[in-house]
């Protein structure tokens, strides 16, 4: 494993599910900001990021014996991968019941599509305007269009670096792609995405 934090993994390899939960409230913050920016927006008010923690740390807990077994990624990184896994999870088991959440918020326009609207909203989602919820749903529209034209690695590397400020070791582990593959590619999509947010002249 490529300069994975010895210390966690040692503490794991030495301690088990002791060191575990102590890891997993180290990097609650972190996960907290991952489940908050690729949770569906319909399902916020209806699913709290506790929740999906807990759950997480659940099938984490069950999984740590072979993860020790086999390790290719950093804990951090494990964690975050199957605490992604539960998100994942949750989108399906709501969005496949005939009355979900979807139908609550009609100005959303598209259905939930990943990375790109992830993004969008979390640009757009602080800024004010006088034209309200329309309006920033129509920007946020336009923008995950722009981004769709980026290659999808590029998107992920920008979603994990930018959005939840992951190391680029992290990234390049995340992905399953080399530290300067994924330098480079976080360079090329903050430039891509430069060009994206610039206004549109007629």
């Amino acid at each position: 494993m490529q300069n994975a934090p010895a210390n966690d993994l040692e503490r794991l390899q030495r301690d088990g599910t002791v060191a575990l939960a102590s890891l997993f409230a180290e990097y609650r913050s972190r996960l907290e900001r991952m489940v908050e920016f690729r949770l569906d927006r319909r399902l916020f008010g209806r699913v709290d990021s506790g929740d999906v923690l807990q759950e997480a740390f659940v099938t984490v807990s069950h999984r740590l014996e072979s993860y020790l077994e086999t390790t290719t990624v950093s804990p951090f990184v494990w964690i975050r991968q199957l605490t992604l896994q539960t998100v994942v999870d949750l989108h399906r088991q709501h969005f496949r019941q005939k009355r979900g959440a979807d139908r609550e918020v009609p100005l959303l326009g598209r259905a939930y599509d990943g990375t790109s609207y992830s993004i969008a909203y979390a640009l757009v989602a602080n800024q004010t305007s006088p034209s309200g919820a329309l309006v920033r749903a129509e920007e946020i529209d336009q923008l995950r269009s722009g981004l769709e034209s980026m290659e999808a690695i590029d998107r992920e590397v920008l979603a994990l670096r930018h959005f939840e400020q992951l190391s680029n070791l992290e990234t390049a582990e995340a992905l399953g792609i080399s530290v300067t593959a994924a330098s480079n590619r976080y360079v090329r999509a903050m430039q891509r995405l430069s060009e994206i947010m610039q206004p549109k002249t007629s």
